[in-house]
């Protein structure tokens, strides 16, 4: 998979992104829906970047700034027809080294905590990242999982 900066106003890139939102709020409770918006994905604390296999789209993934140490993962998504193939670990693997060159000392994610969420947990603790408490304007939410990942170490 090759890792681009992904582009926002490209059809495919939209379509994919449209998708990834409305099934992740299909599966989650009203109000506890925290993914970003096209908007959100354009604003200038957040990089945004897309994983391609050939010339299809196969992954996207976003890191947000939210301290001079501390940034979120965003927009993680797999299509449906490519997953099990190691994609959103490679995306994840991208935004942890992104995050690193950029000096941050901690990377933290929220994730919806029904079923449907299942392989993005799995996914999550593979990679080091271990349940913590809310974080950065977030509240307890039982719809919502909370990880983080120290970055100082190995």
């Amino acid at each position: 998979m090759q890792v681009r900066t992904g582009d926002t106003f490209d059809p495919r890139v939209i379509a994919v992104l449209d998708n990834h939102v409305t099934a992740a709020r299909a599966q989650t409770a009203p109000g506890s829906a925290h993914a970003l918006d096209l908007a959100g994905l354009r604003a200038s604390d957040v990089a945004f970047w897309t994983g391609w296999d050939g010339e299809t789209l196969v992954a996207t993934g976003a890191l947000k700034m939210l301290s001079a140490d501390h940034g979120e993962v965003k927009s993680m998504h797999t299509l449906q027809t490519t997953r099990r193939r190691g994609f959103g670990g490679q995306m994840l693997r991208h935004i942890i080294a992104e995050a690193r060159a950029r000096g941050l000392k901690r990377l933290s994610l929220e994730t919806g905590s029904w079923d449907y969420f299942k392989p993005a947990h799995a996914l999550y603790q593979a990679h080091g990242f271990v349940l913590c408490g809310p974080f950065e304007g977030y509240v307890e939410d039982p719809n919502s999982l909370f990880l983080t990942r120290d970055l100082t170490g190995g």
